[in-house]
């Protein structure tokens, strides 16, 4: 599969300052640069995987629930999430951010064909100072008075979006094509990797040399208090990235069907199995998050 071809050198890092790859790489035999190419795969079985990931979380083991795409992730690899029948009903292929390259961009637009948007944690957002484009819409309404009536959301799936910002990473061009956005979604990744070791201005002073804004990569922003207070796609995602240990920033993309509509679960599942990738659904991460979080 042609996107197991590149991989970022670094993967994420938990608290305590130890990354899951160092872990998975010193099972290795000398020379092997990055585990989780191709032909290193067969090198190494998934159980060590699962156990080198939940060895670096700190205080809370990964629930078992959540291991399989808990290492996928780690590895770099697509977990496919599936909401719930009565909110948006649809499944989306989720990314590390981190560990983006632009064989996986192009797996989202091709395979997935939905928006592809990075999630990060309110904890992040709010470092960052960034606002939820609604409430943009709000402030400019008095410059522009029909921002006012657009800025009412009236969402048939939820009370409010998540979206946030559009980003332009200053060392693209046009900020499009796969190699541009796998550039862009990795430094957010690297930012939320980095951002526990960074001061709030460091933090700041590293995203504005680094972006633009407007841009194409749309960012969103998951709720304060995540599953507890919001259960769609941004906190399924960053909810299961906190819970194995990793950077807290994820891609997301919606699997389209060829009817026109979302692609039904029986089917997305179905593409997960030939695929090897995790299916997961959203009570299952709830449940896993209700237990980890009282922990």
């Amino acid at each position: 599969m042609d996107h197991l071809l590149e991989r970022p050198p670094r993967a994420g890092r938990s608290s305590s300052g130890v990354r899951p790859i160092d872990v998975v790489r010193a099972l290795l035999p000398p020379g092997a640069i990055n585990p989780f190419l191709s032909s290193y795969a067969r090198l190494i079985s998934p159980a060590l995987v699962v156990r080198a990931v939940i060895a670096t979380a700190v205080g809370r083991p990964v629930p078992k629930s959540l291991t399989a795409a808990a290492t996928a992730l780690a590895a770099g690899e697509p977990v496919l999430l599936f909401d719930a029948h009565d909110r948006e009903g649809e499944t989306d292929l989720v990314i590390l951010s981190e560990r983006a390259t632009p064989e996986l961009v192009r797996l989202l637009r091709r395979d997935a064909g939905g928006w592809i948007c990075t999630a990060i944690s309110d904890e992040l957002r709010t470092r960052l100072g960034l606002p939820f484009y609604a409430d943009l819409l709000t402030r400019a309404a008095k410059a522009y008075p029909i921002l006012d009536a657009l800025g009412h959301e009236e969402l048939r799936y939820d009370r409010r979006s998540p979206f946030g910002v559009h980003l332009h990473h200053r060392a693209t061009y046009t900020g499009i094509p796969d190699n541009d956005r796998a550039r862009a979604i990795r430094a957010i990744g690297e930012l939320a990797r980095d951002a526990p070791h960074l001061s709030d201005a460091a933090l700041r002073a590293r995203f504005t040399a680094e972006f633009s804004s407007p841009g194409h990569l749309p960012v969103i922003y998951a709720a304060p208090r995540l599953l507890s207070e919001r259960k769609g796609h941004t906190e399924l995602s960053v909810s299961l990235a906190r819970m194995a240990g990793l950077s807290e920033s994820v891609t997301v993309c919606e699997m389209l069907g060829d009817s026109g509509g979302a692609r039904v679960p029986d089917a997305a599942r179905e593409y997960a199995e030939e695929h090897g990738w995790p299916f997961l659904e959203g009570r299952t991460v709830v449940e896993a998050w209700k237990r980890w979080s009282s922990a």
